[in-house]
């Protein structure tokens, strides 16, 4: 006779069976297996479902797959929760590896201390390539996010975000699921603080995540994390915090600053040269590594003039022009990937 499990892992997958394999490889790793994983494939033309297969028939993986076709990730996580047993829904991205005492770290917070919904900060394994643990720095140094993303020093109340985060099966029956929109973790947060459900940060349970591969990539995705703060802030009116304008602000005062210094005076640049510095010494005291400490700078100025242009960029259009669809509309039509 089959127990329910505690906890139900929740992946949107599409087109990646090589990450697919590694989170896989980790989950059987782990030192309490009181779980079963859900997979959901959207839609992929290179699937996954050996993989599991694989796991299930010969590793003794308790392990769900489901295909569907597609239609965004956030339709795809809802689709697997559908179908979910576990007391409370954990999500991972696919690109994520999870340490061998995850589960029985979160086991043992949550009876100490029991939440409705809750997250925890992702890091950089050793076998990550050194571009992606210079961006792991960008995403996660108080000196380009401030700490928002689970770090021990923030400048604004911590958020669950998709790559860690956990709820009961009480939240999700009251809450819903998740909305077709970028920042789609954010919403849910949003709308689960709001139906006045506990939300906290659970530190030890921490995750690798692996991010993306190259700086191209990494540009826009921030950019698109920019632009959908303003899609947040107009469904939430208040819910605009100064950290989230920082970028945009620092990238108004640093193309300024060059400008300066380009017609005025050389000395006008150097706020910008300080400010690189103590980016490059503060990621080398961290990661002891002279070439990460080097691309953490290109890292940390493609994160911050990312999310700002796309922040500055969606400003004008959605608030000072009033383009665009109505915000509802916007949410129920936009697709991710």
């Amino acid at each position: 006779m089959s127990t329910r499990p505690r906890f139900s892992i929740i992946v949107p997958v599409y087109n990646r069976p090589t990450e697919v394999d590694d989170l896989v490889e980790s989950l059987l790793a782990q030192t309490d297996r009181d779980f079963e994983l859900v997979i959901c494939e959207d839609g992929s033309t290179d699937p996954c479902k050996a993989i599991i297969d694989n796991a299930v028939e010969f590793r003794g993986l308790n392990a769900k797959y489901f295909y569907k076709e597609n239609e965004g990730r956030s339709i795809a996580r809802n689709y697997a929760m559908e179908r979910a047993e576990g007391d409370y829904f954990i999500f991972f991205d696919s690109d994520c590896v999870i340490p061998p005492d995850y589960f029985a770290t979160l086991k043992r917070e949550l009876d100490s201390n029991p939440l409705d919904c809750f997250g925890g900060p992702d890091s950089a394994h050793e076998s990550f390539s050194t571009t992606q643990k210079a961006i792991n720095y960008a995403m996660t140094s108080f000196l380009t996010t401030g700490g928002i993303r689970g770090g021990k020093v923030s400048m604004e109340k911590f958020t669950p975000r998709t790559f860690n985060m956990g709820f009961s099966r009480k939240v999700y029956e009251t809450v819903g699921g998740f909305r077709e929109m970028f920042s789609e973790d954010i919403d849910m947060s949003t709308r689960i603080r709001q139906a006045g459900f506990t939300i906290g940060l659970i530190r030890p349970a921490y995750v690798y995540h692996k991010r993306r591969v190259d700086f191209k990539k990494f540009f826009r995705q921030v950019h698109v994390f920019g632009m959908s703060r303003i899609t947040l802030h107009l469904l939430y009116p208040g819910s605009m915090k100064a950290v989230h304008t920082l970028p945009a602000l620092a990238v108004v005062i640093g193309v300024a600053l060059v400008l300066l210094g380009i017609f005025v005076s050389p000395w006008w640049l150097l706020p910008l040269g300080i400010y690189l510095l103590a980016i490059f010494i503060s990621a080398l005291v961290l990661t002891r590594s002279l070439v990460i400490a080097l691309k953490a700078v290109p890292a940390s100025v493609i994160q911050i003039t990312g999310y700002g242009t796309g922040f500055i960029k969606a400003y004008v259009s959605k608030i000072l022009l009033g383009r665009g669809r109505d915000i509802n509309e916007e949410i129920m039509m936009r697709k991710g990937k």
